[in-house]
């Protein structure tokens, strides 16, 4: 069962009645990028800048209050640029409802996974679990489960390029510039996840093109 009306037949008929345009794959991609890239800088702020005091104000929990942070900014930030990955009226609420599930679940699996293992391990193991639990929401927000394994893929493998390359560029610009080292961590952290974004979402409303189209 979809949530908040975001079953295919839902989605069509709203379009339909409004007139509202169909992205396509490359604008679902490029606003996914362009959008998320934004907010993922922003809210790579609290560790770039704020890390510190996070640890010598907080203690133990620093690390868990920062990341919490890190996420509310995303939460916050993300629904005015990417809503319209959703077709339809309405798109801003919906995301807002759809988009707040699943990235805080992603969000906790990912923190879970990293503070589990640490290092690399931890990483991989964070980004696993968290997009694993994404993709699961996002299929069932939609019903779409029948899109699961290419969701996840999308999402796991775009998201562990972009993050990993921002490892790579955060280490070799420290030595220049730490704060930007730390947030072109961020940028590619965006560009990753926000392709993946952009083909979910597309992937996930496949059946309502279809609908629209006639099928």
């Amino acid at each position: 069962m979809a949530w908040f009306q975001l079953d295919p037949q839902s989605i069509a008929t709203r379009a339909r009645a409004a007139g509202s345009p169909v992205p396509t794959l490359g604008a679902s991609l490029t606003r996914g990028i362009v959008g998320f890239t934004l907010v993922s800088i922003a809210a790579f702020i609290p560790w770039a800048v704020f890390g510190r005091w996070f640890h010598l104000h907080l203690g133990k929990s620093g690390e868990v209050a920062m990341y919490t942070a890190c996420a509310v900014v995303f939460l916050a930030l993300t629904s005015p640029l990417l809503h319209r990955l959703i077709i339809g009226p309405g798109s801003v609420s919906r995301f807002y409802k759809v988009f707040g599930i699943t990235f805080t679940a992603y969000s906790i699996a990912w923190i879970f996974g990293w503070m589990s293992l640490r290092g690399h391990p931890g990483s991989l193991a964070g980004l696993f679990l968290g997009t694993a639990v994404m993709a699961c929401l996002l299929v069932a927000a939609f019903d779409a489960l029948r899109s699961i394994v290419k969701v996840f893929l999308s999402l796991f493998i775009l998201n562990t390029a972009g993050y990993f390359l921002g490892g790579v560029s955060e280490h070799y610009l420290m030595s220049v510039h730490k704060v930007s080292a730390m947030l072109s961590w961020g940028l590619f952290y965006g560009i990753g996840l926000g392709a993946g974004l952009g083909l979910a979402f597309h992937i996930c409303q496949q059946r309502a093109r279809t609908l629209l189209a006639g099928g």
